[in-house]
């Protein structure tokens, strides 16, 4: 073969090899791009499926997702309901009610844990009558002794009225020298697309039974019972869901101001719930059984 004849086959060859090897790349190319193509679109159907259930899910949930305020606010918030100065709840007394804030006397064997008397409250995060029976309970039992792990939460939005203000037990813990405080939120406050609220917590078999005995099998909550003496249930006559206004800041702010409503309805309740925890502490300590308050235990 001449030289020329072999330069043009080498050419050709050479131009079959580059040809190749380009049509090798442009199937490399093409296969990247379906396979990035299909992690994308995988990405988007996952992010679609994502959205339409989430949207789903709230469309078909009942109830409030508000909890309140949080972080520096809610530190004040509870700084401001656990601290209600003697004064103030002194200036307020009975708030112009005769209701002994719905407590009745009952008898029964002591109730007691850790060696002191035992408060405690059965509710339920729906419930908005256990939404206002919290803030009263809350400014009494500071009095006492101590909360840390507080939340802020609304009541139900389905329930009459709704979206009431309010705090949550179900993760705080109370110390005290003088009582013991055990408290059960059995239900949350957002329902399923059933009606159904979620289970929190679940009292004992003893729990249960002194809420059967002295509230009935089906009786209202919340249920409060001092240490078997004293037992309130349902609504607390003058702190109805309906007397608190406004929300979680000012409803806070107002009960040092004993003239406001919020504090009229709050602290008095708060002055009877005191008084019925001094007839369980002999009316210690002086701070938080003051005369004002002893005073209210013959109404008890």
């Amino acid at each position: 073969m001449g030289k020329a004849s072999r330069t043009k086959s080498d050419f050709s060859r050479r131009e079959r090899i580059a040809a190749q090897r380009a049509a090798e790349r442009r199937r490399e190319q093409r296969q990247r791009l379906l396979i990035a193509g299909g992690s994308i679109l995988a990405v988007i159907v996952i992010v679609v499926v994502f959205v339409v259930v989430k949207a789903g899910s709230g469309g078909t949930s009942k109830g409030n997702t508000s909890n309140g305020p949080t972080g520096a606010t809610l530190t004040t918030v509870t700084n401001q309901v656990t601290g209600v100065p003697a004064s103030t709840l002194d200036t307020v007394g009975a708030g112009g009610s005769s209701l002994s804030g719905g407590i009745k006397s009952i008898s029964g064997t002591a109730l007691t844990s850790n060696g002191k008397p035992e408060v405690f409250f059965l509710g339920a995060e729906y419930c908005p009558f256990c939404a206002a029976n919290r803030w009263g309970l809350i400014v009494a039992l500071s009095r006492f002794g101590t909360f840390s792990g507080l939340k802020t939460i609304s009541s139900s939005a389905t329930d009459n009225p709704p979206s009431v203000p309010t705090w949550t037990f179900a993760n705080a813990s109370y110390t005290s020298q003088y009582i013991s405080f055990v408290s059960v939120e059995t239900l949350g406050n957002v329902a399923n697309s059933s009606g159904n609220y979620p289970t929190l917590q679940t009292p004992t078999a003893a729990e249960q039974a002194l809420v059967t005995k002295y509230d009935g099998s089906s009786g209202p909550i919340p249920f409060v019972d001092f240490g078997n003496k004293y037992m309130q249930s349902g609504d607390l006559g003058m702190l109805q869901p309906t007397n608190l206004s406004g929300d979680w800041e000012t409803i806070a702010a107002d009960l040092s101001k004993p003239t406001t409503s919020n504090a009229k309805a709050v602290d008095s309740a708060a002055n009877f719930m005191t008084a019925a925890i001094c007839k369980l502490t002999n009316n210690q300590p002086a701070t938080a059984c003051t005369s004002t308050v002893q005073a209210l235990e013959s109404q008890l």
